[in-house]
């Protein structure tokens, strides 16, 4: 299919960063465009990650992830106010087990104070058994700093996106690159022309926000000068009874290669556990394995004895993308108009935000005009929660529209009109579903509603039930029994 148009920028990847960068300009007259290889936004990295917002102290400030933690963090307060998604600030608590990794602990508070992070605080072990009571005996001192939040990042991308499709973005699923032209030798800095499998699209400008492929997409470019590698880490979500087990999040002090095993409150008041940092070749690789689990939950034990694999309800691995340097990747090119953002791995969610101001004003310097729209919307309606009204409030509701009065989720309390409402604004999947509004998240993991959501999911997008997949692909979850026998095809 030829282009139809030519568009001001083209972001490859609906990640946290593409979806965040898509916002940031869609507050200028701009015709912008977001390819998404997957059936849905959010669904690589950005979905499989510990959920945390850094303080803004980890980072070494000479480097990039170090420039923009701290401002990411404040972002995401901004962020929150506007489209209301899940945001807890919970503060964390970065610990300390022995006489060596004190030094770490006062590295790590000089460098936040530097850095200007407010708050931050040297506890000693009785302000440490106070206000965490369940941690190890072995801890020696820790460090307070109370700007650490937890967020739901799957839910924030999504409000994200829908925040951005609302002030004009096209969000094009589905969408993996395949292609991008080399340029015209008549016309060298002239625009680019990017290819899908169904789209030909043809813009002055390319931000290259594409995780795990980053390497990939900018050697199509014919600006491949780094690699992205793999780095696995998989978590471990326990039952909600053991919510108030700890109440900030509990770090230990960092290695070289990773900030460690980590014990972290979620927003919706479970506990998780992880992740592990294990280099693999194999960037689809999102299997947990019995070593992962028990390597997170030795580490986990040091800072939370009574930590039991026993309470496992959920587990999940993500990989992340790793650059050379161990830095972010973001700026020009060689290739004119063709920007990068590669190499996002933590505090990459953290500092989303300011990686978008940050290229917005890379895009500007590099000669895309930027005139402000005066329709442009902050904010966005969120969607109803039905668990957090009070019982007032959801009895209101529920006589005022039927569909809430029919639970689709028990262990979540999940109604009807929430799972339409999430498919009407762009849940294709189960999985989609799932994330908008936590059904299939409980204690059941979905024995219970996975059956309502997709006849729900069916009837609202007129489709068979044997066409809704789990997460795009060929993740079905249904077969017609002919179809299965003939070419079978493993669920997942």
């Amino acid at each position: 299919m030829g282009p139809s148009r030519r568009h001001d920028v083209v972001v490859i990847g609906g990640g946290v960063v593409g979806i965040t960068l898509a916002r940031a300009l869609s507050r200028y007259q701009l015709d912008i465009v977001v390819l998404e290889r997957d059936a849905e936004v959010g669904f690589g990295v950005s979905k499989a990650n510990s959920g945390i917002i850094h303080s803004g102290i980890h980072a070494d400030p000479k480097t990039m992830k170090g420039q923009l933690e701290w401002p990411g963090n404040e972002g995401w307060l901004r962020l929150r106010d506007d489209l209301g998604f899940g945001f807890a600030q919970v503060g964390e608590l970065l610990v300390a087990l022995s006489d060596g990794e004190l030094r770490t602990v006062e590295h790590l508070h000089d460098q936040g104070e530097r850095k200007g992070v407010p708050g931050l605080q040297r506890w000693d072990v009785d302000r440490i058994r106070k206000h965490q009571p369940n941690l190890s005996r072995d801890i020696i001192a820790a460090l307070w700093a109370p700007t650490a939040g937890v967020i739901n990042p799957y839910e924030a991308v999504l409000l994200i996106a829908d925040n951005a499709a609302a002030n004009g973005v096209e969000i094009a699923t589905e969408q993996p690159v395949i292609a991008i032209d080399p340029p015209d030798p008549h016309e060298p800095d002239g625009p680019l022309t990017v290819r899908t499998p169904t789209r030909t699209l043809v813009t002055r400008y390319v931000v290259n926000a594409a995780g795990l492929r980053a390497d990939e997409v900018a050697r199509m470019a014919g600006v491949g000068t780094f690699t992205i590698t793999g780095r696995k880490g998989e978590e471990y979500l326990l039952d909600k009874r053991l919510a108030g087990l700890v109440t900030s999040v509990i770090f230990p002090c960092p290695t070289p290669t990773s900030k460690g095993t980590l014990v972290i409150p979620t927003f919706d008041g479970t506990i998780m556990v992880g992740p592990t940092a294990e280099a693999t070749d194999d960037k689809d690789d999102t299997a947990t394995t019995p070593e992962g689990a028990q390597a997170v939950f030795a580490a986990a034990r040091r800072l939370v004895p009574v930590i039991s694999q026993r309470d496992v309800i959920a587990e999940f691995a993500g990989v992340r993308a790793v650059a050379e340097g161990d830095d972010f990747i973001l700026g020009p090119t060689a290739r004119r108009g063709f920007i990068n953002a590669a190499g996002i791995q933590s505090p990459g969610l953290t500092a989303a935000p300011a990686i978008a101001d940050h290229l917005v004003e890379v895009l500007r310097d590099e000669g895309l005009e930027l005139r402000e729209r005066s329709d442009w919307r902050r904010r966005a309606e969120h969607p109803v929660r039905f668990s957090v009204l009070s019982t007032q409030e959801q009895e209101e509701l529920a006589a005022q529209q039927p569909d809430f009065a029919k639970l689709v989720c028990r262990c979540e309390l999940v109604t009807k009109a929430e799972v339409l409402d999430a498919i009407d604004r762009g849940a294709r999947t189960l999985d989609g579903v799932k994330f908008r509004t936590r059904a299939g998240m409980g204690r059941c993991q979905g024995g219970f509603c996975t059956w309502g959501c997709l006849e729900l999911l069916a009837e609202r997008r007129g489709i068979p039930i044997t066409e809704v997949t789990k997460r795009g692909g060929a993740s079905w979850i249904l077969r017609d029994r002919e179809d299965a026998h003939a070419a079978p095809t493993p669920g997942s």
